[in-house]
């Protein structure tokens, strides 16, 4: 097939997808397909389209290893010669038509909250993962821990702040608590609050990156995730930083976080754990894929976090462990979510 893999952007997590879409990307050319890698801010400036999957360019090379720090996204747009007024770069929606399907590999609020996939629906582009509605719900964390709690999904308590509104009854926090920016994604705008005199550094931090934030209970215990593929719930990972929290550095830098699949926490809370994850993909009307983020208690108590509807594809990425433990390889993986994408 022809295959558009779609990466890159302008969201703090765009180191991250582009590493994602490479891997996508040569998976894809592994597979057979015709494929092209796409920035979908910076696009592609060229006359020759007509015939871009018939190209036997490599399309990935140049793209380096996930930084340590945050993109610099002010250098990224000050790259397009258009001044990026439009979100979709130069022949991007062209190439887009062209294909057969395009293989989301966007993270963060743009690519994952819903607004691609709604361009995409109006233009008729065939897409993987979830759809426009089901990433709006879930981008937006506020939202999501509303429809958790009317569902009955175990999550922490807590409450969203808007930039410049006044605390009111019942937004005063108890410390620890987490603060983290409402739509943001790989731990970027969040930080755990230890005592009061760091609150409001944390919650100036978590507004740089968003006009919302969240304010939650601090669950201590151990990082857990759960991939559902296809509405059915992988083996669990356990994640253990080797220092701090399940922060961007940890995520994405080899040898920062030791990761157990399967998760070594029993029968009985790896079952609950996975039912709980099909709740929630059930209660945000998710399709196809996504990954929930647990917390579990000294107790044993498992709390769901968040979902993630396009989860990384990169070398220390989650849902490729996941697969794996099943028999699934990463090409295999791949194939299977372009596959899905043909299921209307």
């Amino acid at each position: 097939m022809k295959v558009v893999v779609l990466a890159g952007g302008i969201s703090t997590e765009r180191d991250v997808s582009l590493i994602s879409g490479k891997m996508i990307y040569q998976a894809m050319k592994r597979l057979g397909h015709q494929a092209v890698l796409l920035d979908v801010f910076l696009g592609m400036e060229r006359d020759d389209i007509d015939h871009i999957f018939e190209s036997d360019e490599d399309f990935s090379a140049g793209i380096e290893a996930i930084h340590e720090i945050n993109p610099d996204i002010s250098a990224v747009k000050a790259l397009r010669k258009d001044g990026g007024k439009c979100y979709f770069g130069p022949n991007v929606i062209k190439i887009c038509q062209m294909a057969d399907v395009v293989f989301l590999g966007l993270h963060g609020a743009d690519g994952e909250g819903g607004k691609v996939q709604a361009a995409f629906d109006l233009l008729g582009i065939r897409y993987t993962g979830t759809d426009f509605v089901s990433g709006v719900l879930a981008m937006d964390k506020c939202l999501a821990k509303e429809l958790f709690m009317q569902n009955g999904i175990p999550t922490p308590a807590g409450f969203r702040l808007k930039k410049g509104q006044e605390p009111g009854e019942g937004q005063q926090p108890k410390f620890p608590c987490v603060v983290k920016v409402s739509s943001g994604g790989s731990s970027i705008g969040v930080s755990i609050v230890q005592k009061e005199e760091d609150y409001q550094a944390a919650l100036d931090d978590a507004f740089l990156y968003g006009d919302e934030v969240v304010v939650e209970e601090y669950i201590k215990g151990r990082e857990l995730t759960c991939c559902v593929l296809d509405g059915k719930a992988l083996p669990i990972v356990e994640i253990a930083p080797k220092e701090g929290f399940y922060d961007y550095k940890n995520k994405y830098q080899a040898g920062s976080t030791i990761e157990i699949c399967p998760a070594p926490i029993g029968e009985e809370s790896t079952r609950k754990i996975q039912k709980i994850s099909e709740r929630v993909f059930d209660a945000l009307r998710l399709h196809k894929y996504a990954r929930m983020d647990f917390m579990m208690d000294e107790a044993g108590n498992a709390y769901c976090l968040e979902a993630n509807t396009l989860p990384g594809m990169t070398p220390t990425s989650l849902i490729p462990q996941e697969a794996a433990a099943v028999g699934i390889s990463y090409d295999e993986l791949c194939q299977k979510i372009l596959d899905m994408a043909f299921e209307d």
